[in-house]
């Protein structure tokens, strides 16, 4: 396929090698306007805004990947094979199961688990476990002890269900899962079959066990600006 793609209007060259991508795009609005010098907006596509820029004398992208699955399986496998994108940050929103983890702690997800059968169609002989880079794994946790934010490694769960009718999302707690989102493991699949990097950095939104703490959809946008400054810090 050539550029532009059915899903994203920018040419060959408009994205860097590094696209940070939320799932909200008015939070990639907020990234570019807050973060980059000289942002371009490449693509508006659907109102999914890709923009790019310069952080620190670097040049970086941020695009939104919409919710779920789906989604963030075609504009990430668009960004890997047709724009030479190297490497993509999620930069999310999760529920936590965690009693370690409060309101705006982060998540970093080593490994994506998922009830969803997104890596079905590569026909394996078994299950295929998605996991995030590691180099990019270990700068992001560096970081977070720079900072000095709250924070844990491990499994994500991605969920093909917001509201799940059999309220299953605990169950995982048992097997050490950290919390839920909807997006990870088709990221980290896209990204193993296109030989490329891929990771997930979560800002707890939810808490299954503080309740109380929830954020609103405001702040899910323009207030977990530590996640943002951990991605950008980690471009590569």
């Amino acid at each position: 396929m050539s550029v532009p793609t059915p899903h994203i209007s920018a040419k060959l060259g408009d994205f860097a090698d590094t696209v940070l991508m939320p799932g909200d795009p008015l939070r990639a609005e907020f990234i570019a306007k807050n973060y980059l010098e000289n942002a371009v907006l490449v693509n508006n596509v659907r109102g999914v805004q890709g923009y790019t820029g310069y952080y620190k004398g670097k040049r970086v992208s941020v695009m939104a990947s919409g919710m779920g699955q789906p989604s963030i399986g075609i504009y990430s496998y668009e960004l890997y094979h047709f724009y030479n994108v190297k490497t993509i940050i999620r930069v999310g929103s999760c529920g936590s199961f965690s009693p370690e983890l409060h309101a705006r702690d982060i998540i970093i997800a080593m490994g994506a688990c998922t009830n969803g059968n997104y890596a079905s169609q590569y026909n394996l002989p078994g299950t295929f476990s998605p996991i995030a880079d590691f180099g990019l794994v270990r700068k992001a946790a560096e970081e977070c002890d720079k900072m000095g934010v709250n924070y844990r490694v491990g499994n994500i769960l991605s969920s093909d269900m917001f509201y799940d009718d059999a309220n299953s999302g605990m169950q995982w707690a048992k097997m050490g899962v950290l919390g839920v989102e909807m997006e990870s493991a088709a990221l980290y699949c896209n990204a193993a079959r296109a030989g490329k990097k891929a990771l997930c950095i979560c800002t707890v939104s939810d808490s299954f066990i503080y309740p109380e703490e929830n954020t609103t959809a405001e702040e899910r946008q323009i207030s977990f600006t530590k996640m943002m400054e951990i991605a950008l810090n980690i471009a590569e």
